[in-house]
């Protein structure tokens, strides 16, 4: 089955214009398959996401959040839940304004903290090839980084892959999807 899908989506669960409903209803108007929600760890209210299995929807959405980690300054990584899979995201590298090695570094420090699975290649959907580079060993995702209405569908995956949350997680982790761009 061909998916297509949005990795990182704010919501006013955080610093995002549009409710979760409204979320939904924009991606599913843009034919995707699957949003992963991914607020921001220090204004995410505890239950934020409780309403999301009572909307009705044919996307299957992901909760994830948006973590900010102190590293010489702070970066951003999401973290996406399965149902038993996790993924965790370097997120938009080009806003840090680092030159390629001191991504690479930061990432290598990272990872004695925790996981790192992928690292996104652009901002706000716009993509940044400067870290679509070999040189960093993550698998390279497109994302939307969506905070508002305009934000929603400029980059996405796809993928041929059953729609279950863990299978998507793993063809991610393994690099077998397309990023897209608007």
């Amino acid at each position: 089955m061909l998916l297509r899908g949005a990795l990182h989506v704010h919501t006013t669960c955080s610093d995002g214009e549009l409710t979760i409903e409204q979320v939904i209803q924009v991606y599913e108007s843009l034919h995707f398959d699957f949003i992963a929600l991914t607020d921001h760890d220090y204004l995410l209210r505890s239950g934020a996401y409780d309403r999301i299995d009572d909307i009705q929807t044919n996307l299957l959405v992901f909760r994830g959040i948006e973590l900010t980690v102190f590293e010489k300054g702070y970066v951003h990584v999401n973290r996406i839940e399965g149902e038993e899979e996790r993924l965790f995201v370097f997120n938009h590298p080009s806003e840090l304004g680092l030159s390629i090695e001191k991504v690479i570094e930061r990432i290598e420090t990272l990872r004695s903290r925790m996981p790192l699975d992928a690292i996104e290649i652009t901002s706000r959907g716009f993509k940044t090839p400067e870290y679509d580079t070999e040189d960093i060993d993550l698998v390279k995702v497109a994302t939307d980084d969506a905070h508002t209405r305009l934000g929603c569908g400029r980059a996405w995956i796809e993928m041929e892959c059953r729609k279950d949350r863990d299978a998507i997680l793993r063809a991610i982790r393994k690099g077998d999807f397309w990023n897209c761009y608007a």
